[in-house]
């Protein structure tokens, strides 16, 4: 996968210490043909951007009182407790040193502390082209987008010159496996099913075979929807993991764990559960176009340093975007 171009620069001081502010300037660039990230995540703005705006602008001086309203905003702005409670640590400091001496001071503060929660897990997903095929396992709890986040993987990586196929594992509903087909059908890949009630494990399998005689460079291999608390459930997806490296040892060469970002703070829940079961080496976070609050990003960020590879903002095939850390944030928090 080639990466894309730098979206936005980043100047910052080396060696920050605990309550010293960055230097930090977010610059977007706009790619053509496409809706800034601004306009997508509206409403994520509006519930931290806005408000941490008009917090700061309602005061003269800062007080307790307003930085306990500023915690108070993040944290119902899903950015997680233990997120909220360093951002917090680290901005009382920079007050008590003088860093920080006026409420207007804090928005930059704030955002260069977020950007330092998500910088690390800006890692677009590449595909090794000498492992074919590159094996990528979709997991994650029902309605979150896999199978809809399958069809625009597999329509970027044809766009980038890479071969596909797609592996309907998700053999508990039916509608899954014709939604797949249909993707397929859309793209121009083929697609390895089997009838409902299947063994999952079986259809992949083949479907690595397949792919393996084909010289296919990216299989994609849906797999059904469960909650993370299903133990029975889980289980089965370890087993087509291990199926999986009977083909090729290191398979699967990506897990992809799809999380709906309207499901807030349970979203690290999720995560925290498929990465104990199967290690979760990316994540794609869906609908955060909708009503969602773009704080569960920081979340997961900061407590697992898994890997967000893309972020979906619409229904199109390139609304399903690679993370970039600093766009994300200057499209939240702008500072014009």
């Amino acid at each position: 996968m080639v990466k894309p171009h730098p979206m936005f620069r980043i100047f910052r001081k080396k060696n920050k210490q605990p309550g010293e502010l960055q230097d930090v300037q977010l610059r977007p660039v706009e790619q053509s043909g496409v809706d800034p990230l601004e306009k997508r995540l509206e409403d994520s703005r509006r519930t931290i951007g806005r408000r941490l705006k008009d917090l700061v602008s309602s005061h003269s001086d800062i007080n307790e009182d307003l930085l306990e309203e500023l915690e108070t905003t993040l944290l119902t702005a899903d950015v997680g407790v233990k997120a909220s409670l360093e951002i917090m640590d680290n901005l009382r400091t920079a007050v008590d040193n003088g860093s920080i001496k006026e409420p207007q001071s804090l928005l930059p503060a704030v955002q260069a502390e977020l950007y330092e929660l998500i910088e690390s897990s800006e890692q677009f997903l590449a595909v090794d082209t000498s492992q074919k095929p590159f094996v990528i396992l979709m997991v994650g709890i029902n309605g979150a987008g896999k199978t809809t986040t399958i069809g625009k993987l597999a329509q970027r990586f044809k766009q980038e010159g890479l071969s596909v196929m797609l592996a309907a594992g998700d053999t508990f509903r039916a509608a899954a496996v014709e939604q797949l087909k249909a993707w397929g059908a859309h793209n121009d890949v083929p697609v390895v099913a089997q009838g409902t009630g299947a063994d999952s494990a079986a259809v992949i399998f083949d479907a690595m075979e397949s792919a393996k005689a084909r010289n296919v460079d990216v299989l994609i291999a849906d797999t059904a929807g469960r909650l993370h608390t299903q133990t029975n459930l889980m289980d089965e997806l370890k087993k087509v993991r291990r199926v999986m490296g009977r083909v090729d040892e290191n398979a699967p060469h990506e897990v992809m764990l799809v999380v709906d970002a309207g499901t807030g703070t349970n979203a690290l829940s999720q995560a925290q559960h498929f990465n104990e079961a199967v290690g979760v080496t990316g994540i794609t976070i869906t609908k955060l176009d909708g009503t969602a609050r773009g704080g569960m990003l920081f979340a997961i960020a900061h407590e697992l340093g898994i890997p967000i590879r893309f972020i979906g903002v619409g229904e199109s095939a390139k609304d399903l975007r690679p993370f970039d850390a600093g766009t994300f944030i200057n499209a939240i928090l702008p500072l014009d």
